[in-house]
């Protein structure tokens, strides 16, 4: 990922979910803060709820090949934490895509996207 570095530690990630806007859909929940810097740090979190390891893995994977395509388009200069619901275990690949460019969109992260 070109202009994003990850979101590492615990206080990194409160500090988002405490100060941060957020919205949700049946398979995500992305919050987002500005942080004051040229670059993105994205955090994904996938609970143990989710599944085992295999599947919060592939979860996972899912969720950073959906950053890394659409990385391009999104504005500059935020903390983005995307947390994995229960569904986002059973969800088609392009059914989770659609769900977080829209979450994206409304949360104003994306740029000259309309809602």
């Amino acid at each position: 990922m070109k202009f994003t570095s990850p979101l590492t530690e615990n206080y990194e990630f409160k500090r988002v979910y405490n100060r941060g806007k957020s919205l949700s859909s049946p398979f995500v929940a992305v919050y987002c803060r500005r942080n004051g810097s040229n670059g993105n740090r994205l955090g994904i979190t996938v609970s143990t709820k989710v599944g085992k390891a295999v599947q919060r893995n592939r979860v996972r994977r899912r969720f950073k090949e959906i950053y890394r395509l659409n990385e391009n388009n999104l504005a500059k200069g935020y903390d983005i934490v995307i947390v994995a619901r229960v569904r986002a275990r059973f969800a088609e690949y392009e059914a989770l895509e659609s769900s977080i460019l829209s979450l994206m969109k409304k949360l104003n992260l994306m740029p000259g996207a309309k809602k």
